[in-house]
């Protein structure tokens, strides 16, 4: 079927059009492999002269339209649909076009190849977004919020990232740089008018705004910290002698036979690992072979690889049996990194008849267990989701790096500095590096390093 020129395109007869200068860039937007469907995406100046290449024609714009994709002798690589979405309303807010074909991975490696003919050069990770970003269609928060979107591993995490990209989050920093823009005119209206008599209600309410600007800050910091938690989740390592079932609650926490449980000591060799969602929070699990001296030299690394997970981890779980060998036990605590949050938790209850359930006293947390039965599992689960920072929150929430977490502390401590402040001078100063700290959340205050190390972390394609 010959694709047939509609209102908006050339003719097979026309010349290809005139386009500005500038790079184009192409990329296979799906993933590797074999699928249904695959997409070439190609945005830039070149790209309605690339469509004219390979469709012989400029699809209607925004307009699914069906073509056939010619190489540069005219057979044919595929035939399937074309989007053509013109300068500024696009993704990167240039031309943009998209080429829906069959998904084997050769069909899509000749019709990127025919792109990159017609101009184009193959496209860095995050690029597409990144010329988003730069040309003003999101801002940067926004922009990484695609990455959150993609790599989301709950259900959670991804409505959360979706909030992000759709401006929740930039929504509330933007509110509180006009909050705060608001609070700087009075104070360098101030500077700018010594010989003015300063009226007590205006010092009256810049100490109230101020206040008031502290107020949604730290609201925005609650969000801001249970968003992260949301991203990052926790990585938590269960650790203790052999044998005292650390693989058999990997495998209750997990719901599924991840790890081989036998009641010979010393089965597990290295690491074993699981992701488990609590509550939409990722939470890591990483089971560990059992430490005690080893002679044998495959489990000697093994163990020896179990402390290097430990000082890695978030947090701990340490299995001991409830029959117990608590001396060994409190040796091997002992041992641990101090400050890393901790979890007794005592296995086997269902062969001694203890009863289950989670007791905390003198700073040390005890959950009594059975990873055979199941009892005293939830102990364990709400001890993680309280390490892990996570707070009941209902709806709302939108997703946030360590970076944003960083930005808004520094904030926080520029405005407590303008406060506890006397001088005007000092006050606008402390005040304009607040904002400063802001504007790093959403990109308008940035560096390129920052945006290198921010847009190479995407997959190729986005």
């Amino acid at each position: 079927m010959a694709h047939q020129p509609h209102a908006g395109s050339r003719g097979e007869g026309e010349s290809p059009p005139l386009t500005a200068g500038g790079e184009t860039i192409a990329a296979v937007a799906t993933p590797a492999g074999r699928g249904g469907i695959g997409v070439v995406r190609v945005s830039g100046a070149q790209a309605r002269t690339i469509a004219y290449g390979v469709l012989g024609s400029i699809p209607e714009p925004r307009h699914a339209t069906f073509a056939r994709f010619q190489s540069a002798d005219g057979s044919l690589i595929d035939e399937g649909l074309a989007l053509y979405f013109p300068a500024p309303h696009s993704y990167t807010g240039e031309d943009v076009l998209e080429l829906q074909g069959h998904g084997g991975p050769i069909v899509m490696q000749l019709l990127l190849r025919r792109c990159l003919e017609l101009g184009a050069r193959f496209a860095e990770p995050g690029e597409f977004t990144r010329r988003a970003f730069l040309n003003d269609r999101i801002d940067l928060a926004q922009a990484e919020s695609v990455a959150d979107l993609i790599d989301a591993s709950s259900v959670e995490a991804a409505r959360s990232a979706a909030r992000s990209l759709a401006g929740e989050f930039s929504a509330r920093v933007h509110s509180l740089v006009d909050e705060l823009t608001e609070l700087r005119v009075h104070v360098e209206a101030c500077i700018d008018f010594p010989e003015e008599e300063i009226d007590p209600a205006d010092r009256e309410w810049q100490r109230e705004r101020a206040a008031k600007l502290a107020r949604d800050l730290e609201g925005l910091q609650e969000s801001a910290k249970q968003g992260a938690v949301l991203r990052e989740g926790l990585t938590v390592v269960l650790v203790g002698r052999p044998n005292v079932g650390k693989s058999s609650l990997l495998n209750r926490l997990a719901g599924d036979e991840v790890a081989i449980v036998t009641p010979i000591p010393g089965t597990t060799r290295d690491y074993v690992r699981a992701t488990v969602s609590l509550e939409g929070v990722p939470i890591h699990l990483v089971d560990t072979a059992g430490l005690r001296e080893a002679s044998e030299e495959v489990e000697r690394i093994g163990i020896e690889r179990t402390w290097r997970a430990i000082e890695s981890a978030g947090a701990a779980l340490f299995i001991e049996d409830a029959r117990g060998a608590a001396g060994e036990d409190l040796a091997l605590r002992r041992r641990l990194p101090s400050g890393l949050p901790l979890a007794r938790v005592v296995n086997k209850i269902d062969v001694d008849g203890g009863e289950a359930g989670r007791a905390d006293a003198a700073g040390e947390t005890t959950v009594r267990i059975s990873a055979k039965t199941g009892a005293g599992l939830e102990a364990v689960r709400a001890w993680l989701l309280d390490v892990a920072g996570w707070r009941p929150h209902g709806e709302g929430l939108f997703m946030a790096r360590e970076r944003h977490l960083r930005a808004l502390e520094s904030a926080r401590g520029h405005l407590e500095t303008a406060r506890a402040a006397q001088a005007f001078e000092l006050k606008a100063e402390e005040y304009r590096l607040a904002q400063s700290e802001f504007g790093r959340i959403t990109g308008d205050v940035h560096a390129d390093d920052l945006l290198g190390e921010i847009f190479s972390r995407f997959c190729i394609g986005k």
